[in-house]
């Protein structure tokens, strides 16, 4: 078992647990995963787009996954009532993607881990089944679902993100 340390902030999920300790520790690590593939670079490399057209970088995923902790924990599980995104409007439904180029990135990160924050805080200590204050598309949603729904988010993108890394400086790793 790995333990977070300042160059690999990941802590390994524990090889056997209740399914709620699975759940949240696998999303824990790839969460971690993220901020280990952002670490070290300036906010010009965080930027950077992957191939034109497309408006992939670093830190629009960072971005996205703030959207996407921010909707999923405080919009569906929780059921409070917020008014747009952080990042993007009805008009520009891909603002978390396409303005980063004058982004404030620690602001960005910062609005990034409190989402984080908030969505630890919205699930703590809810049982698995727990159904959600707000459908989904008209149907339930647990937090078992959403819980392995962040999990899948977070590993495409991070799979992005190892892509994107190494196209900036060549690093690989998990």
């Amino acid at each position: 078992m790995s333990r977070m340390t300042e160059s690999n902030p990941r802590v390994d999920p524990p090889m056997a647990a209740d399914e709620a300790a699975t759940l949240t520790s696998f999303l824990d690590y790839h969460r971690a995963t993220l901020a280990l593939k952002c670490e070290g670079l300036t906010d010009d490399q965080l930027r950077l787009r992957s191939v034109p057209p497309s408006s992939l970088s670093l830190l629009g995923l960072v971005r996205h996954m703030a959207e996407v902790e921010r909707y999923w924990f405080r919009a569906i599980l929780s059921g409070e009532e917020l008014t747009g995104g952080i990042y993007w409007t009805e008009a520009d439904p891909d603002g978390d993607f396409d303005h980063v180029d004058t982004a404030d990135v620690a602001a960005d990160f910062a609005a990034w881990r409190s989402e984080v924050e908030a969505a630890r805080a919205a699930a703590a200590g809810l049982p698995l089944d727990t159904v959600a204050k707000r459908p989904r598309r008209g149907e339930e949603v647990t937090l078992r679902w959403i819980l392995a729904h962040m999990v899948e988010e977070y590993a495409r993108h991070n799979g992005h993100a190892d892509l994107l890394r190494e196209l900036i400086d060549g690093a690989t790793g998990e």
